[in-house]
């Protein structure tokens, strides 16, 4: 299986920069597109940026010009550098990764446990 382990949440005042790392660990044969959601409270879970092996990005049209989705794939790791936050970017932070599972080479959608980013006003 595979298993993602998410770092750099907290509070920041708004204007301010973040960044978030998730490390993937366990039987991996091979990761496929890494990305970033959001849950707010009360909403549902959206996509931030998704970043292909190959290294194609994706952007929520809220995020754009301000977060920079990136990622190693040496060390199986995807980051997400956020700057210019503001208080409507509070949310529980998802690493998520598409990848194949050495083993059996099977496919499989898999979620980190989530990190809290809070922006104050």
């Amino acid at each position: 299986q595979v298993q993602l382990v998410e770092s750099g949440g907290g509070l920041m005042q708004a204007g301010g920069s973040l960044t978030l790392s998730c490390v993937a660990a366990g039987s991996i044969f091979k990761i496929n597109t890494m990305g970033w959601y959001r849950q707010a409270p009360g909403k549902q879970r959206e996509l931030v940026a998704s970043i292909t092996n190959l290294g194609s990005t994706n952007y929520a049209d809220s995020v754009k010009g301000r977060f920079t989705i990136s990622r190693n794939n040496a060390k199986n790791t995807v980051y997400l550098q956020m700057n210019n936050l503001q208080p409507e970017d509070t949310a529980v932070y998802y690493c998520n990764t598409r990848a194949i599972v050495a083993l059996t080479l099977t496919s499989g959608d898999y979620w980190g446990q989530g990190t809290q980013v809070t922006v104050s006003s």
